[in-house]
């Protein structure tokens, strides 16, 4: 048989198993993705897409057709007659393309599910670094911190807060020493939902999120904590299951002699919205802007696919603002709308990472897991809509259709568009807008962590739009946290069962 009668057979073969219905996708199922590879590429292109005979590589070698997701699917779409490369379309679902072509991409740049930091490879590039507008070296502040650390914040003596999701808030030393758990901050849980395997590092509720600090917190103490408050027999769900329950809740209080004191709450959710799903699924961030208000991410604790996230009378799926006391700004988009949540902000998040203010634009930016495909960075104005579920551009983590789950009328016009989106998701962090001395070049750029990627990014995004995107540095782990000091270094605090740490990104000439 020919090459092309061969590519034939395939495509024949193909089709006749899609409209048998067993090659379908169906229901959401984890890896569906690559068994349709296999199914459908892996002869002509190889079982690890490092090509054959029949085909050309797909890893490791430039793509004729160009290699971003919109030239992958028309490859796939109308194929290549000249490399007898048979067209698609009809044969293959639109969703089952559009999934090909992101598994490609992400076979391409390496990147894998290892979402709880236990198999990827953790290291530090020794020397000097080079990027596009500046070198700079990389050097260890502290090692050996608990496997699942989430916050860090700069105190202007030179201390760092720290917070673990498990363990509770800490101090860390100029020189990298980690103090006692401060005494009489809310109670963390460490316990899991999923109680062995790697797996039970990442799933649980009632943990510790974000510390942020008042703007001034110099003159007032403030400090504001996130955790997940937990609860039993509290509502229906825990009574029925005879399970804990939990949600979002964000306090403040101030630190005397290693404890907290003077804490308030500053919002809290009503008991019939605690669930008794992880609190991996809620964001967990805090920003303060120069006018008096704390906004706060709670994502799709809920689910993922719930349409409640659509709902304002709802707290899953929202980036939420109130003054810093808890009052309800009267300004607040929502504020006398019946049946709505009067804080909050905006709506339509999956799972907002990254939260932060750039007081020098008055800027509020966000950083937002999609599931496969998707991952977006977001400009949060007041009143919008950012999508999640009904407009996505990602799919299932089995390469499904999102938006073909629902039966729902909706307008997708009116939902605002993600100022960067990243297709395939290197699972964006959190995100800081750097402003300091150490990297004049970097002004009002966007530097992101990632968890999947193990990067570091720079996204630096222009009036008209445009986006200039950099990856700084990869293979370092799973960047949990991103933070600016007073000399304008950037700390990142790196995720991983091995033991965490903290990172200084300096100039090479320090000081």
């Amino acid at each position: 048989m020919t090459n092309r009668g061969l590519r034939s057979f395939l495509t024949a073969i193909v089709a006749a198993s899609l409209m048998t219905g067993t090659a379908a996708l169906a229901q959401p199922r984890y890896g569906a993705v690559g068994d349709l590879y296999q199914d459908v590429c892996s002869a002509c292109h190889g079982a690890a897409l490092e090509g054959t005979a029949l085909g050309t590589p797909l890893v490791g070698a430039e793509l004729p057709g160009g290699a971003s997701t919109e030239a992958l699917q028309t490859s796939i779409r109308v194929g290549n007659t000249e490399a007898e490369m048979p067209a698609y379309e009809g044969v293959l679902a639109p969703d089952q393309i559009q999934s090909l072509a992101i598994y490609i991409l992400e076979q391409r740049q390496g990147y894998t599910y290892d979402h709880y930091g236990v198999r990827a490879q953790i290291g530090i590039p020794g020397g000097v670094q080079n990027s596009e507008h500046h070198d700079f070296v990389l050097v260890p502040l502290i090692e050996d911190l608990a496997p699942l650390p989430y916050s860090i914040a700069p105190l202007p003596d030179g201390r760092l807060l720290l917070t673990e999701k498990k363990r509770g808030l800490s101090f860390i030393s100029a020189d990298g020493h980690q103090s006692e758990v401060v005494s009489g901050t809310p109670r963390v849980y460490g316990d899991s939902t999923i109680p062995e395997g790697p797996r039970a590092l990442d799933r649980g509720m009632g943990w510790m999120h974000e510390a942020a600090l008042h703007p001034d917190y110099e003159e007032n103490g403030w400090i504001y904590l996130y955790y997940g408050d937990r609860c039993e027999d509290c509502n229906e769900v825990s009574r029925e299951r005879n399970v804990p329950v939990s949600m979002t809740r964000i306090v403040r209080g101030r630190i005397r002699d290693g404890a907290w004191i003077d804490e308030e709450t500053i919002w809290g959710s009503a008991y019939e919205h605690y669930t008794p799903g992880t609190d991996l699924s809620l964001g967990g961030r805090i920003a303060l802007d120069r006018d008096g208000h704390v906004y706060f991410s709670v994502g799709a604790k809920n689910g993922f696919y719930d349409l409640g996230i659509q709902d304002l009378g709802r707290p899953w799926g929202k980036i939420f603002r109130v003054s810093e006391d808890g009052s309800i700004p009267p300004d607040n988009p929502f504020v006398g709308v019946e049946g709505a949540i009067e804080s909050i902000w905006t709506l339509g998040h999956r799972v907002p990472q990254g939260l932060e203010y750039d007081p020098v634009t008055d800027r509020l930016w966000s950083t937002e897991h999609g599931a496969r495909g998707g991952d977006e960075i977001n400009l949060i104005v007041g009143g919008g809509n950012y999508g999640w579920p009904l407009v996505t551009s990602g799919v299932h983590y089995d390469g499904s259709s999102i938006v073909d789950l629902f039966e729902v009328e909706f307008d997708g016009s009116g939902m605002r568009s993600a100022v960067v989106d990243l297709i395939p998701s290197p699972a964006l962090s959190a995100v800081v807008v750097y402003r300091g001395d150490t990297f004049p070049g970097w002004d009002g750029d966007l530097i992101a962590g990632s968890l999947k990627a193990n990067a570091l990014f720079r996204f630096s995004i222009g009036g008209d739009g445009s986006v200039e995107q950099e990856m700084l540095v990869d293979g370092i782990g799973r960047i949990r946290d991103v933070a600016v000091d007073a000399e304008g270094d950037l700390l990142l605090l790196i995720e991983h069962a091995s033991g965490s740490r903290i990172l200084r990104l300096g100039s090479p000439q320090g000081g």
